[in-house]
């Protein structure tokens, strides 16, 4: 391959990393009009156009994605081979973007951001949505470096690390007329529930738990994500059985009784996620275990040693 080839598909594959030319061009370190001209240079040297306007955004044609399927991979490789094997934190001025989600946010943005001012100073950290059905083809097209949550897919491409188990809590309003006594399942059943759904689905681990028994729940209502959940309990007569991660929120302490849940529901696994072409790179390898020291104190700090336990299988699906 000749040494101009090897730049275009040096440039092709962050246009296609980032999705925009002018971020391409940050990753790069290359002024905007340079990575325009490489682009046109691109479309005369493969006679495609390779990128199609749309809106604000441009989307790649068939040609670019069925290319980068072929070379995304021996690119990342070649990368890893020649980059330094050596990560000075304190020096770095690199970004590192973590597909997240909220309750976990909530858990350990803090401390995290803390470690890194006082460590790595130059190092920009990004949080990127976290859904069971975008985090793991994110891991795979190199939007995000890390993912936390649940391992819903296994394959050859994929490596994690177990963090913790989060079981459930009932939640409700502590006026509740249910609240300050043992529920009954039959009471949990009559009740109208809440339920954070990330997908959107009415349905998770706990109505999982209860179709095993031959129970269905009502889920009155349903919210996106965990910091909605305390002002709709205060204001309302619903329950919800929360992950008890989603617990560490502040708006749990105020006005809120949390109680066992009358069934039994089966914890969530939570681990970190990385893809292999990762696995040698030392700035991702030292931001892992960052986050995964992190992860495990804060988890240790909040629950106490009764209820950090040993590892129980994954979960493969749903919502609580």
């Amino acid at each position: 391959m000749k040494n101009q080839e090897l730049t275009l598909l040096y440039v092709f594959d962050a246009i296609m990393t980032e999705g925009s030319i002018t971020r391409a061009a940050e990753r790069l370190s290359m002024t905007q009009p340079a990575v325009s001209n490489t682009l046109s240079r691109m479309r005369q040297v493969w006679n495609d156009p390779l990128f199609i306007k749309k809106g604000r955004n441009i989307e790649p044609t068939s040609y670019a994605l069925s290319l980068w399927n072929q070379v995304r991979g021996p690119m990342y490789e070649l990368s890893n081979a020649v980059e330094a094997t050596h990560f000075e934190p304190a020096e770095s001025k690199r970004e590192f973007r973590i597909a997240i989600t909220d309750a976990i946010l909530e858990l350990i943005w803090q401390p995290l951001v803390c470690e890194l001012e006082k460590r790595a100073p130059g190092i920009d950290l990004h949080a990127v949505p976290y859904t069971a059905e975008t985090a793991f083809g994110h891991l795979r097209e190199a939007h995000v470096d890390l993912a936390i949550g649940l391992l819903t897919e296994h394959d050859h491409s994929l490596r994690s690390i177990w963090l913790f188990d989060s079981g459930y809590t009932l939640a409700m309003r502590e006026d509740h007329p249910l609240a300050g006594h043992p529920i009954s399942v039959e009471d949990f059943m009559a009740a109208r529930h809440l339920l954070v759904s990330m997908s959107g689905e009415a349905a998770g681990f706990v109505d999982m738990a209860l179709m095993r028994k031959g129970l269905k729940r009502r889920v009155a209502v349903t919210v996106n994500h965990f910091p909605a959940v305390p002002k709709l309990l205060r204001t309302s007569n619903m329950i919800a059985a929360i992950p008890e991660i989603a617990t560490n929120d502040a708006g749990f302490h105020d006005g809120i009784w949390m109680t066992d849940l009358p069934v039994e529901v089966d914890p969530t696994s939570l681990y970190l996620i990385w893809h292999t072409r990762h696995d040698r790179d030392p700035g991702v390898v030292w931001m892992r275990e960052l986050v995964e020291r992190v992860t495990k104190e804060r988890w240790a700090t909040c629950m106490g040693p009764s209820k950090t336990g040993h590892r129980k299988p994954a979960l493969l699906a749903g919502n609580g």
